[in-house]
């Protein structure tokens, strides 16, 4: 039997969501056994995209691969990086664009396969991402992937959902990133784990991982600006944790860390 237990960290929001990681991934790593970790970076460099310096600080604290979302190339120097680091972006991007959102790793003497895939709703121009996802599970089990993760960013919890739907017990995990909010539906149903949302990792007493100021002033008056994290915060790391064997999720469990030394576990509960 192959047994792989894999990690999940959602949205990365600038520095303070780098510091949580460097300060407690590794210790999380070896607490739990973790064999591969996978993060959202689209947000690790304040607050939109990522950079060369950001993106190599994140691989040296633990972190083996990273997807993206709708900022994946607001910071062009990202572009050469999908060449020689483990970065993916939503698959149902146009082809012309550089880089790919599906990816193969040898994990334990198992094949994992990573999958990024964005959705429709307030999104910028995608393929159809439940055929792109459609076919990309196929090339992996193809490919000979025994367990397969997908990272679905996306604003509707019903695309989420509905992804859900359609692939339970034919891969490994489906969680949603791109809310910043964590959502209360961790749970495992045919062997597949899956959460609308896992939440950010970053500041938690602001909007959405940023300063206030600019989205209370769009709400209150129309007048948009630039959105800012901020530079002293409270901080928070959430984290999935999921064993797999064959490629089952058998148990999951969510962690909320938080910088002033508290921490909450939860488990994914089965579905029968």
């Amino acid at each position: 039997m192959n047994k792989i237990t894999l990690a999940f960290i959602g949205d990365i929001v600038g520095r303070p969501g780098r510091n949580m990681i460097k300060q407690h991934l590794k210790a999380l790593r070896e607490e739990f056994d973790i064999d591969f970790v996978i993060a959202n970076y689209e947000n690790a460099s304040h607050g939109f995209g990522l950079t060369t310096k950001n993106a190599q600080e994140l691989f040296n604290a633990g972190i083996d691969a990273m997807t993206g979302g709708n900022h994946s190339f607001d910071k062009k120097e990202i572009i050469p990086l999908f060449e020689n680091m483990e970065l993916l972006r939503p698959h149902n991007y146009p082809d012309a664009m550089p880089g790919t959102g599906v990816k193969l790793y040898e994990v334990n003497g198992s094949k994992l396969g990573v999958i990024n895939i964005m959705g429709y709703y307030t999104m910028p121009m995608v393929d159809n991402p439940f055929i792109c996802a459609q076919k990309a599970v196929a090339e992996l089990k193809e490919a000979g992937a025994e367990a397969i993760f997908m990272d679905i960013h996306a604003e509707a919890s019903s695309e989420k959902r509905a992804m859900m739907m359609m692939f339970q017990g034919e891969v490994s995990a489906i969680i949603g990133t791109h809310t910043h909010i964590a959502t209360d539906d961790f749970q495992i149903a045919k062997g597949t784990a899956y959460m609308s949302d896992i939440g950010l990792s970053g500041c938690r007493d602001n909007v959405i991982g940023m300063e206030a100021k600019i989205p209370l002033q769009r709400f209150l008056t129309g007048i948009g600006g630039h959105f800012n994290v901020p530079d002293k915060c409270k901080k928070i790391l959430q984290i999935a944790i999921m064993e797999l064997e064959d490629g089952v999720c058998v148990n999951a469990k969510k962690l909320k860390i938080f910088d002033d030394g508290r921490r909450l576990e939860t488990e994914a509960w089965h579905e029968s």
